[in-house]
């Protein structure tokens, strides 16, 4: 491996690292947002709906945090962090999925899901 190919392949581990954080933040943003518009005395599914929001809120921003931090982390650490919002990210977008007015939140969900699920391939 020439040292323009390590440097290349560093490159674009930087920037998927950076993708999925920008996703993070943005879904973290997004939920928070969310949860605050849903009555936490509505109807159940509004109710768990508006829990999964904070909770998708806060793993996110934990995962922000975590690929903020420098490189030389735990590599299975980032994994369980990475896979750990992937699946609340998931199943916060089921749970706006029953919410009118919540598509866009659902979709920044997903669009999370899938920026943690290429990043984790990414590692070795």
């Amino acid at each position: 491996m020439t040292t323009t190919t390590s440097q290349q392949e560093l490159f674009r581990f930087l920037e998927d690292r950076f993708a999925c954080a920008q996703a993070c933040t943005e879904c973290a943003r997004t939920c928070a947002l969310r949860a605050s518009l849903l009555d936490p005395d509505g109807p159940k599914r509004q109710e768990a709906a508006r829990r999964a929001g904070i909770l998708c809120a806060e793993v996110c921003e934990a995962t922000c945090q975590v690929l903020s931090h420098q490189l030389g982390q735990n590599e299975r650490g980032i994994r369980a962090q990475l896979e750990w919002c992937r699946d609340v990210c998931l199943e916060c977008a089921d749970a706006f999925d029953g919410c009118p007015g919540a598509e866009t939140a659902a979709k920044t969900c997903r669009e999370c899901a899938q920026a943690c699920t290429d990043f984790i391939a990414t590692l070795r």
